[in-house]
């Protein structure tokens, strides 16, 4: 029988882990297998797909083979063409949704700390993020012409009005118990927004960046259907003309992939900064 001292040095038992805890309610599975599962999806779906081309259950025109769509990549890699047209639309994306958010932050925060400035804006901002952007392109255009001014507007308005109110909840979700020890404290409005309200909203609003750079990237191909002579959105829209179903696809592919690099580069930055916060293990 082990002694107490042999007991207290032991190294703690690791719990035991089930198939069927994969399917618990919000249960944490090992990493492997959490990675695991993001491949195989793709993988499967890849296969089906190569099935389809292979038995030509579907006509090329409408479905090009993955060996179509990565000689078509490799053909824009080689001829030069791929690193022009991205280079041109990360510098929209970037610019817009950075002109966006540099709005949005303060105008949010504010809607999210006065009730009288959220009263004044919101049904303003609530009204407009409905609007189809498509449809404010001809007035894009009047306004800013058809160089990337015009690109950058139509970014921004995708992504501004939907990010200014995620911002406005990210803020009113803090704990009104802080802000009351704030001003027990004897704190000042600024002292309390410094030193209690931004970094405890800190991690809502880095994630709201990380989802409305994402919308962003879903815009590109609207802002970029006028009057654009480089860009991944004009390469699509121009292969739609011609039923180049390949270079449609392997744009949109393109696309996804580099929203999906940008998503996983704010997951990881938001981890670094905010270890303190278990949201963003």
């Amino acid at each position: 029988m082990k002694s107490e001292t042999d007991q207290m040095h032991s190294p703690p038992k690791t719990p035991r882990w089930h198939v069927r805890d994969l399917f618990r309610l919000r249960a944490d599975i090992p990493k492997p297998i959490f990675t695991a599962a993001g491949i195989v999806v793709p993988a499967i779906l890849l296969l089906v797909w190569w099935l389809v081309a292979y038995l030509v259950l579907v006509k090329p025109l409408f479905l090009p083979s993955p060996g179509a769509i990565l000689s078509e990549g490799w053909r824009q890699i080689t001829e030069g063409i791929l690193i022009a047209d991205a280079s041109v639309s990360i510098y929209r994306i970037v610019i817009g949704w950075l002109t966006a958010t540099v709005v949005a932050v303060p105008v949010g925060i504010l809607m999210g700390n006065f009730k009288i400035i959220e009263g004044a804006l919101e049904p303003l901002i609530s009204t407009v993020r409905y609007m189809p952007v498509v449809a404010l392109i001809p007035l894009s255009i009047l306004w800013t012409g058809i160089g990337d001014g015009q690109k950058i507007l139509i970014l921004f308005l995708g992504t501004f009005f939907q990010q200014v109110l995620m911002i406005m909840d990210n803020v009113k979700n803090i704990d009104m118990n802080l802000i009351r020890a704030g001003q027990t404290l004897g704190f000042s409005n600024r002292e309390i927004l410094m030193r209690i309200i931004l970094p405890a909203a800190s991690p809502a609003i880095w994630d709201t960046f990380r989802i409305t750079i994402g919308w962003t990237w879903t815009y590109l191909v609207v802002a970029e259907l006028v009057a654009a002579n480089q860009g991944l959105g004009r390469r699509i829209m121009d292969a739609q003309r011609y039923l180049a179903t390949d270079t449609i696809l392997f744009g949109t592919l393109f696309i996804g992939v580099l929203g999906l690099v940008t998503d996983q580069i704010f997951k990881r930055v938001g981890r670094l900064m905010f270890r303190w916060n278990e949201t963003n293990r």
